[in-house]
């Protein structure tokens, strides 16, 4: 039975092997599945949450709420489970627990050129919106 919870630090490889055969764009020190989580572990704000068959994780989303929008990032579902509703189910959560914390939107950024993806968050009721997204690497 699947099950979406909290992350817990014994799904550290299971999330770090899901990261690294969902994501291409981790060629950025910054990207590493290693790197990320690290970083928001740090946060301990209890945003990070993992599907599981059993004690595999098979799908992951990370989210965030900054105190003025949610954000959800890394959404993730092994290639085995997806088109099968698990993908809803884990943004689900996420909003739900965004919620919780007084999130009053949320925000996700998607590379522009993947179309499955855009179209799964328009499933799920986000709209594209006019925006330029900037960033700047500290280091």
């Amino acid at each position: 039975m699947i099950k979406i919870r909290t992350f817990k630090k014994s799904d550290t490889k299971g999330i770090i092997k899901l990261w690294k055969a969902c994501f291409n764009y981790y060629t950025s020190p910054h990207n590493k599945p290693e790197t990320s989580l690290k970083i928001k572990l740090k946060h301990k704000d209890g945003l990070l949450f993992v599907a599981v068959d059993g004690s595999e994780v098979i799908g992951s989303v990370l989210s965030g709420f900054d105190g003025h929008r949610g954000w959800i990032y890394s959404m993730a579902v092994t290639p085995g489970q997806r088109t099968q509703g698990l993908g809803s189910r884990l943004l689900k959560h996420a909003e739900k627990e965004l919620k919780k914390r007084g999130a009053p939107k949320i925000n996700l950024q998607v590379m522009p050129d993947n179309k499955a993806v855009v179209e799964f968050y328009e499933k799920n009721g986000y709209k594209v919106e006019p925006r330029i997204s900037m960033g700047k690497r500290l280091k």
